[in-house]
């Protein structure tokens, strides 16, 4: 499989340019507001107003009053987010709606996902970070969204990213999928989680396969990675080649877990009995590049 044919790749083709330099620049932003070509996305706290599905871009004179941050250009267009409270937000509160529910449009429309990933990751972290964690003060928006600024202690905070790793367990040819415990028993997929201090990714991806299902890997490979802001993760995909088979599921994060040969994989997907996730996600990449084949089932 070549990188064109990965759904995950696609979100991450499109990238703008996000005019680090202009965040502190005012009378440039002042300019872009006034500007009516500028697009400005409306953000209620971490949520957004979809129309048919589809991510809505207002001129400026369209957004409400609220916390200003530049996303940047593309294709010389600027771009901006507004933030809003979301007991302040126009229309419906039923209206505004989290990033899962707009994936499946991002599938088919791909060039927006890294400006709408930039705008509710810094939406969630707006959201999140409300207080200094040094003196307890409260925090001022700074660099066009991109620093908080504590008013009392003026210690600056930043936008976070939290690694994860997501790996396909290999065993020869066969796949390993799990199931998570409140997941319906016909729906499975790759291993993940989140790299924790002092630990290398490579480490994390063995250290995880081993506490979730019991297996001891031994050479890890790099896959891809893919910006993932539900709510602040960087997802780093690997191949993980198990060199045990026996499993031993936690029961925690893992209820269930089994290997997959191509044949038996193609046979349960087709007959219903096995449901994968389908979609922009770097796990349907990975499955998508062991398989070698377009997935022919699944769930979003």
């Amino acid at each position: 499989m070549t990188d064109e044919t990965l759904p995950h790749v696609a979100l991450s083709a499109h990238a703008h340019n996000r005019h680090g330099l202009r965040r502190t620049d005012d009378a440039w932003l002042k300019e872009q507001m006034a500007d009516p070509g500028t697009r400005v996305l409306v953000v209620a706290g971490n949520r957004i107003r979809p129309a048919d599905g589809k991510v809505v871009w207002v001129a400026p004179d369209q957004a409400p009053p609220g916390r200003l941050v530049l996303l940047g250009d593309r294709d010389d267009v600027v771009h901006l987010a507004v933030i809003v409270d979301p007991q302040e937000a126009p229309g419906v509160p039923g209206e505004w709606v989290p990033l899962r529910a707009v994936l499946p449009d991002l599938a088919r429309a791909p060039q927006e996902a890294p400006l709408l990933f930039h705008a509710l990751g810094l939406a969630e972290w707006h959201h999140a970070t409300r207080f200094c964690p040094r003196c307890g003060s409260v925090l001022e928006s700074r660099a066009a969204g991109h620093e908080l600024r504590c008013t009392a202690c003026d210690r600056p905070q930043f936008p976070r990213t939290d690694p994860a790793v997501i790996m396909a367990v290999l065993h020869e040819d066969s796949l390993l999928l799990g199931r998570h415990p409140s997941w319906p028993e016909n729906r499975w997929s790759t291993l993940a989680g989140f790299c924790e201090p002092g630990e290398t990714l490579e480490d994390a991806v063995r250290r995880e396969v081993l506490e979730e299902v019991g297996l001891e890997v031994g050479a890890v490979d790099y896959f891809g990675n893919q910006p993932w802001p539900l709510p602040a993760s960087l997802m780093l995909g690997f191949v993980a080649h198990a060199t045990t088979t026996d499993i031993h599921v936690d029961e925690a994060e893992i209820a269930d877990a089994r290997w997959w040969t191509r044949e038996e994989f193609l046979e349960d997907v087709r007959a219903g009995r096995l449901l994968v996730p389908r979609g922009v996600s770097i796990s349907t990449s990975l499955i998508v590049q062991w398989l070698g084949q377009p997935l022919e089932g699944g769930w979003n």
